[in-house]
């Protein structure tokens, strides 16, 4: 089911619903329906029929526990949870289509209030096989964290990541808030750099995206580390090459920052020289990021 229309479906005792399962949901894996009874204040009879809805709507999954009727959010049900946040923080008015699928995120174009169009990012962390190097989640601090705590985590970091670098006028996304997993930001019109666009002056979209690097490096203190062409979208207009997907950043005191910095440079060399015949050297542009 569509996202939007899904949350449309949704009365506020289905979120309430949804709300008693996720408060639960640290002590539980599958909570029982005694426990969400007790806390929605909602008779069983009524719960049962609330709960075979949202089953059917796939946002819960029940299982039978030693022997006690329980059930689970699935992302779709934590989907609506946030979707439902941001739209009473003012921060969200409509969901639109999806866009884009990263490898552990999707995207739909939105509307924020004012009809300003905005890009949604659910995050999806778990729901592929895709595995990360150790580093990349070192945010993890305990070894079982659930997936929709390891979602939460990364949308924090990422709002912060991005509200930080865009105050210190870098090339990326505005962020306009964040519920749970999911992160909105300003809609950026442009071409992902993967799909090799066409460039008038490829050297000069190098240097900027090399300067984004160096403000985040330098002013905020972090580096990017998951850097390639597939998170690189240039703007239509003017070609400015904006850097999205920060959430495995790390700090420039860590001890493996500098082999993450570099190696995020190396991608960028290598892909336009290959693509666009743009010769500079790995070191120059390090020297630039460093200072």
């Amino acid at each position: 089911m569509n996202i939007g229309l899904a949350y449309k479906s949704l009365t506020e005792k289905d979120f309430a619903v949804l709300k008693a399962i996720e408060e639960y949901s640290s002590k539980y894996e599958y909570v029982p329906l005694e426990l969400i009874e007790k806390r929605t204040r909602i008779i069983e009879e009524h719960l049962t029929l609330i709960l075979s809805k949202l089953s059917r709507l796939k946002m819960v999954k029940k299982e039978t526990v030693a022997g006690y009727k329980s059930y689970r959010l699935t992302y779709l049900g934590y989907d609506m949870l946030a979707l439902n946040g941001l739209v009473r923080k003012n921060v969200l008015e409509a969901l639109g289509d999806k866009i884009g699928v990263g490898k552990e995120s999707e995207i739909y174009v939105g509307l924020a209030p004012g009809g300003v169009r905005v890009a949604v990012k659910f995050l999806r962390l778990g729901r592929t096989s895709f595995r990360r190097t150790k580093i990349l989640r070192t945010w993890v601090q305990e070894p079982h964290t659930s997936w929709y705590k390891q979602a939460r985590i990364a949308a924090e970091r990422e709002f912060k990541a991005l509200k930080e670098l865009s105050l210190q006028k870098a090339l990326v996304p505005i962020p306009f808030g964040y519920d749970r997993h999911v992160v909105v930001t300003e809609y950026v019109e442009g071409v992902e750099l993967y799909r090799r666009p066409q460039l008038e002056n490829p050297e000069e979209v190098f240097w900027k995206a090399i300067d984004t690097l160096r403000i985040a490096y330098q002013e905020v203190g972090i580096v990017h580390s998951d850097l390639s062409e597939y998170n690189i979208i240039v703007r239509i207009d003017d070609e400015a090459p904006f850097i999205i997907d920060w959430p495995q950043y790390v700090y420039k005191d860590h001890p493996s920052s500098m082999e993450l910095l570099r190696r995020d440079v190396e991608y960028l060399v290598k892909f336009f020289y290959k693509v666009y015949r743009v010769n500079i050297q790995v070191e120059d542009a390090l020297k630039k990021i460093l200072g």
